[in-house]
C-alpha cells in the first residue's frame, strides 16, 4: 500500500466516524458503525484504531494541529491587534466549513463526555491548553502599552478561548448562526483587549 493510498484510507475512517459521532452520539456509534460508513473491513479500522476514544484523540489532534498552525501565523505580526484580528478571522473562517461544523459537533459532545470519561481528558486539556501559546504574546504586548493590563495574560487568553468556545457551542445548536455578526461583536471585545495608545 502506498503512502498515498493508506492516508486515504485513514481519512476515509475519520471522516466516517465523524459522521456516524454527529448523527447518532459517542455512545450509540459503534466501531461497526464506523466500518460500514468507511466501507471498509473491521480489521482495517482497528489496524488504524483500536477504539473509538483513540478516533476521537485522532480527529483532535489533527484539529489542535491546525489551530496552532493558525496561532502561530497571527503572531508572526508584531502588532498585538493585529495578530488578535488575524487569528479570529481565520477562525471564524474555519468555522464557516460545513465539514468542519460537522466535526465541532461531535466536539461539543467530547467536551461533555470527558467530564465523565477519564480516558477523553487529556485531548480535552490540550486543545484548552494551547492558550499558553498566546500568554508570551500578551504579555510582551502589554509591557508595549497594547494590550489592557486591566486582566492578566492568562485572564485575557481564558476570554478569547471562551469567545471561540461560546460559538461552537451555539452553532451547534443553530448551525445557521449569523457568523458575521457574531464576528463584530468580538471587534467589540478586541477593542477592549487592546485600546489604542494615548496621545
Amino acid at each position: 500500500m502506498t503512502e498515498a493510498t493508506a492516508e486515504q484510507r485513514r481519512r476515509r475512517i475519520l471522516d466516517a466516524a465523524v459522521d456516524c459521532f454527529a448523527e447518532r452520539g459517542l455512545h450509540a456509534t459503534t466501531m461497526q458503525d464506523i466500518c460500514r460508513r468507511a466501507g471498509t473491513s473491521p480489521g482495517a479500522v482497528y489496524s488504524w484504531y483500536p477504539s473509538k476514544e483513540a478516533i476521537v484523540d485522532a480527529v483532535a489532534a489533527e484539529r489542535h494541529e491546525h489551530e496552532r498552525q493558525l496561532l502561530a501565523t497571527a503572531l508572526a505580526g508584531t502588532d498585538p491587534r493585529t495578530a488578535l484580528c488575524s487569528f479570529l478571522d481565520a477562525y471564524f473562517e474555519w468555522l464557516s466549513d460545513p465539514a468542519e461544523r460537522l466535526r465541532r459537533r461531535v466536539s461539543v459532545q467530547v467536551w461533555a463526555e470527558s467530564l465523565v470519561n477519564e480516558r477523553l481528558q487529556p485531548s480535552v486539556r490540550e486543545g484548552i491548553g494551547q492558550r499558553a501559546l498566546a500568554w508570551d504574546a500578551i504579555r510582551a504586548g502589554q509591557a508595549a502599552g497594547a494590550v489592557t493590563t486591566a486582566a492578566d495574560a492568562d485572564g485575557i487568553a481564558r476570554l478569547v478561548l471562551a469567545v471561540l468556545q461560546g460559538f461552537i457551542l451555539q452553532q451547534a445548536w443553530e448551525p445557521d448562526l449569523d457568523i458575521e455578526g457574531y464576528r463584530r461583536a468580538a471587534d467589540l471585545v478586541v477593542d477592549a483587549l487592546t485600546p489604542p495608545p494615548a496621545p
